[in-house]
């Protein structure tokens, strides 16, 4: 990098809006989506999709809402072609889908476009030329009067061969390519000298798709581009304004959502936003931003993870981690606060309480996508007791009271901390049976046997030493049968005194190897406590374990 960038680079210049009003608007309503990923995703593929490919993604577009699809630049390649010919020759474009087709300012290209199209219902002609300086300079060597001339000339050359698409609901759409690095006042001039060689109407208006063709700009700078095009178009309700925004500086979604609110209605985009560079505006992401903020977005992505898996499986393309909505990793949390807050989030909406998702860290309800709660927390060296409980209860059903988590948490973690990586569920299962449920050393419980009388219970129990390799018979009393093998415990002399803090008990899940389990805290004469588990398909001797579990880990 050199020590001043401004020798060798410029500035954008800003649009002069000074009344701009895009700043003050809200968005209410979801634009008219335009899927542009069998050609403009397409071409940005290594390898371009086939056939077959094509094909499977086409209907999973259909699948998720997707009324307005560009298929394809027909006059690119005999493949092209023949996949136009497929989808209308197959009846696969289903009625109120509109096939939309890429083609340049040149005759021949023109010609081929059209005769694709024979037998459609319904398709949009997109014709686009380049504008931009570096363009007519670079590329065409041409003055504006020529590129204005190329684009009127390419229009008329649709408009002449209308006739041979007879049955065919055709609408227009015209890009003045790289308009977002075009001056405001040329791509005015261009679009105006179209739409008068196109002759549209209210009912039937043209398309003027105004595409950021290359980020050149902050998001500002192109929504205050889009709202003083609006506002300087002579026929404006002849026209639906279109974005088609990249994402050169990361900022795609930004200025496709400040374009909406300057005044465009229509939003052309891919999945995901594969594209040509840095990629083409991630549809998924607009549409799931309007939902999380209570819009209908027209576009269905409730099963999210099977659109994801079509589009790897047809594009070749892999979803990052921390995409947003779609990745892996964007709802789960591995900090310790992140993990505590959500845990607690969660257990309020599934109380009931509040109308509206409000959960900390989380945008919106990934069951909405078709996600799982349990996908959510995932614990690594960095989570807190929050995500080692919540995954345990959601899981395996384990719900740990509150004082055992903060002893048990940092066990976990410093496990997890010796492993060095993300551990599962299951591994945490592990990790607390190896702590509570498996700790029968050096006391085990033989056998037991209560009674009650008058409402005192006794106990005869028998334990096995493990140290010693005997078996001790034991004698107590109490208000209940824990209370009882509690005072028969205190009158081992091996065994340090101690009393019952706490105690809790809950069936298993489902499918849990055993169907109840106890949690004891027992307070020791030298003030320390530890807690205990046991498990258990009887209540009575989940207890009791538990009890003996406390009792062997305060011996370590």
């Amino acid at each position: 990098m050199i020590s001043d960038p401004s020798s060798k680079y410029r500035p954008f210049p800003p649009i002069h809006l000074p009344d701009r009003q895009w700043p003050g608007r809200t968005l209410s309503k979801a634009p008219i989506w335009c899927s542009v990923d069998l050609r403009d995703g397409n071409q940005a593929l290594a390898v371009p999709m086939n056939v077959s490919q094509k094909l499977e993604l086409f209907e999973e577009l259909v699948r998720c809402g997707f009324k307005q699809i560009e298929v394809g630049f027909p006059a690119a390649s005999n493949t092209e072609f023949e996949f136009m010919r497929r989808l209308i020759e197959s009846g696969r474009i289903p009625d109120d889908v509109t096939i939309q087709v890429l083609v340049q300012a040149r005759e021949d290209l023109i010609e081929r476009t059209v005769e694709s199209l024979i037998g459609a219902k319904s398709a949009i002609i997109h014709l686009y030329n380049s504008t931009s300086p570096a363009q007519r300079r670079v590329v065409f060597g041409l003055e504006k009067s020529d590129i204005v001339k190329m684009a009127v000339r390419g229009t008329q050359w649709i408009k002449d061969r209308l006739p041979r698409l007879v049955g065919t609901d055709v609408g227009f759409e015209y890009s003045p390519e790289s308009f977002s690095a075009t001056e405001i006042e040329f791509s005015l001039e261009i679009c105006e000298a179209v739409v008068d060689v196109w002759g549209p109407t209210p009912e039937r208006p043209i398309i003027l798709n105004l595409p950021d063709t290359v980020e050149v700009a902050m998001p500002n700078v192109y929504a205050d581009q889009i709202e003083w095009f609006c506002r300087n178009l002579r026929r404006r309700d002849c026209a639906i304004i279109s974005l088609h925004t990249h994402n050169d500086r990361g900022t795609g979604v930004a200025a496709t959502e400040l374009g909406l609110l300057a005044g465009a209605q229509r939003v052309e985009g891919t999945l995901f936003g594969n594209g040509e560079r840095t990629g083409n505006l991630d549809v998924v992401t607009v549409a799931l931003n309007l939902y999380m903020h209570g819009i209908a977005p027209g576009l269905d992505f409730s099963n999210l993870n099977a659109v994801e898996e079509i589009y790897e499986r047809c594009t070749g393309m892999t979803i990052p981690a921390r995409q947003p909505y779609a990745g892996e990793l964007v709802f789960t949390a591995f900090s310790g606060s992140h993990q505590d807050a959500i845990k607690k989030g969660l257990a309020e909406v599934e109380s009931g309480v509040g109308n509206h998702w409000d959960v900390p860290y989380l945008t919106i309800d990934p069951a909405d996508l078709g996600r799982k709660y349990r996908e959510v927390i995932r614990v690594n060296s960095q989570s807190g007791k929050g995500g080692v409980a919540y995954l345990l209860e959601s899981e395996f059903g384990i719900e740990l009271p509150k004082e055992m988590q903060r002893e048990f948490g940092p066990l976990a973690n410093d496990e997890v901390d010796r492993l060095g990586r993300e551990v599962t569920a299951s591994e945490l299962r592990t990790i607390f049976w190896r702590e509570y449920i498996e700790r029968t050393e050096p006391w085990s419980l033989e056998g037991i046997d209560t009674v009650v009388q008058h409402g005192v219970s006794s106990c005869h129990a028998r334990i096995y030493d493990a140290e010693e390799a005997r078996e001790y018979p034991l004698e107590g009393v109490g208000n209940g049968p824990i209370a009882a093998f509690v005072h028969a415990m205190n009158t081992m002399a091996a065994v340090p005194k101690f009393e019952v803090g706490y105690y809790s008990e809950h069936a298993m899940a489902s499918g849990a190897e055993a169907s109840a389990i106890a949690y004891i805290q027992i307070k020791l004469a030298d003030g320390r406590s530890k807690w205990g588990a046991g498990i258990d398909t009887n209540i009575e001797l989940a207890s009791i374990k538990a009890v003996l579990s406390a009792v062997n880990r305060s011996l370590v």
